[in-house]
């Protein structure tokens, strides 16, 4: 099936005008007067055990519960590649990295493809993105476009819009971006042309820089350690080869320890790859500094000398790594609260205005994140904590408010479940499906009971994780390495196993299992036209 942008524009007038009235609504019985609005609101490596509307052992985040009280909450929702540019190439594309091109973030992303804001746009939405976009050029089908260079910085940032590259702004990353889509959102407000919106944060991808106003008391804060903070890693050679624990972490730009109170950082920050790449890491985080302004920078100070007498205090002691985590989760959670109190303002307004009843509104993350489990942070690795990824939808139109699906989902199908409730066309090649037919509470019959998943990064790069790819069910899971010198296959029972800690593929128990699914995985492969 052809995209709109390659239809003459009085054809494609014409197609939009032909497609019937539309549908009755499922929930209230009533008939949409306008093809909806959308807000797709994106942050980065967020995990699903940051949002309250999951779970609330580790924080609060009310704003965001407002999205899936209002709508649907996704429980088994994942990426396809976890890792950042790759995961937004799959979400703008509903294609697999090995077609989309983009399988890694230095791999280079064709702009000339399809992707789904152009669609829209061709389709007569005025469509915009704010934040982070990671894809190094300026997408092609966006009216308005201020996104961060990169991965972009928490204070200060140098924004490009519509292609000029801007001065320095002033202000914390994550107020900034919503300050320019609310600016946004009241233009919208005051036209008839439906509007879809790319609200995506930073926040709270690494270095986690909290706001000024979330500084006071942070230090106080204490979290419940994982269980498997000190994993051995036993039978997981991968894992255990991985630099991305705790333990390691950088304590300049990760724990925010001073050189006056460490003049000489032990840590790793995932660069051991890198020739003197550990000691270029660790500078990063005094060229953060170095952006604060005089006030952003005084009222760090009393913050940054507590967290260095404590470094001290606890340097090469039992109760380093319990420090460790604990510092990385005060200022990750704090970031969390930062892109929850600036949701809210984006809800307030759809709601003030009066937009909230006929715009959808999608809030998700490019991937998830390890806090602390396995002893890690980051991301890239098969295992559930990065694997799965938030996903709650509103829209009052179609989905009861305080609903929940087990279905499982995909990045790649929430392209394809746009266009549908836009009454947009979909090209015939995307890999992923609607999610409509699961917004009634019930999963279909023919509904997708494995999904595939594939790692493209070669183990010598950022973290040293091993190349891998791998098939998930609801209850088991095949792993397989490729990475030479850690070839292999892993399984995991994750009913009786959630936490993958023991890989039981010689488990003469578990034979058919491990048979059914290296079947499951070379049909999807071919099914999903992986070749390589």
């Amino acid at each position: 099936m052809l995209a709109f942008r390659t239809l003459p524009p009085l054809l494609l007038l014409l197609l939009l005008c032909s497609c019937g009235p539309a549908p009755e609504d499922e929930v209230t019985g009533s008939t949409p007067s306008a093809r909806p609005n959308i807000i797709f609101i994106m942050s980065d490596d967020h995990a699903q055990r940051a949002i309250s509307a999951y779970t609330d052992e580790l924080t609060q985040t009310p704003n965001l519960d407002r999205i899936a009280d209002g709508g649907m909450l996704f429980r088994n929702s994942f990426v396809t590649n976890s890792i950042c540019a790759p995961s937004r190439a799959a979400i703008l594309t509903s294609k697999y990295s090995h077609l989309n091109g983009k399988i890694d973030n230095l791999s280079p992303f064709d702009p000339d493809q399809w992707t789904f804001p152009e669609a829209l746009h061709d389709a007569g939405y005025r469509t915009s993105l704010f934040g982070k976009h990671h894809l190094t050029y300026v997408p092609h089908g966006l009216d308005e476009y201020r996104a961060l260079i990169g991965q972009g910085d928490y204070y200060n940032p140098t924004f490009i819009h519509n292609g000029d590259t801007l001065a320095p702004t002033e202000g914390y990353t994550t107020s900034l971006i919503t300050d320019y889509a609310l600016e946004e959102l009241q233009r919208n407000a005051e036209s008839d042309q439906p509007f879809m919106m790319l609200y995506w944060h930073k926040a709270p991808h690494r270095n986690w820089m909290p706001d000024t106003g979330d500084l006071p008391g942070l230090l106080d804060k204490r979290y419940p350690e994982p269980s498997n903070l000190r994993d051995d890693y036993a039978g997981r050679p991968a894992a255990a080869n991985a630099d991305m624990r705790i333990a390691d972490m950088f304590v300049s730009q990760d724990l925010k320890v001073l050189k006056e109170y460490e003049p000489n950082d032990p840590g790793t920050g995932g660069a051991t790859f890198w020739p003197d790449g550990t000691k270029y890491m660790a500078e990063y985080f005094y060229r953060e500094i170095d952006r604060l302004t005089p006030a952003q920078r005084a009222a760090y100070e009393p913050f940054l000398k507590r967290v260095g007498e404590e470094w001290q205090s606890v340097k090469g002691t039992d109760e380093e790594l319990g420090w460790r985590y604990q510092r990385y989760m005060q200022d990750y959670l704090a970031s969390v609260k930062s892109v929850d109190d600036n949701v809210g303002r984006v809800l307030d307004y759809l709601e003030e205005s009066g937009l909230a009843e006929n715009t959808i509104v999608i809030y998700t993350s490019d991937q998830g994140f390890y806090l602390g489990e396995h002893g890690w942070y980051d991301k890239r690795f098969m295992y559930e904590e990065s694997h799965r990824t938030p996903l709650m939808v509103k829209y009052p139109a179609r989905i009861a408010g305080g609903t929940t699906s087990d279905a499982l989902v995909m990045n790649i199908d929430l392209a394809p479940t746009l266009l549908e409730l836009a009454g947009v066309a979909a090209p015939a090649d995307l890999q992923g499906n609607s999610l409509t037919p699961l917004f009634n509470g019930v999963t279909p019959d023919d509904w997708r009971d494995h999904i595939y998943y594939r790692y493209y990064q070669e183990m010598n790069s950022f973290h040293r994780v091993a190349r891998h790819e791998g098939v998930r069910g609801d209850r088991y899971k095949l792993i397989h390495f490729t990475e030479p010198g850690f070839e292999g296959y892993e399984l995991y029972d994750l009913q009786e196993d959630p936490q993958e800690m023991e890989n039981r593929i010689n488990d003469p128990e578990l034979v058919a299992e491990k048979e059914r699914l290296q079947t499951e995985l070379r049909e999807l492969r071919q099914e999903l036209k992986v070749t390589d």
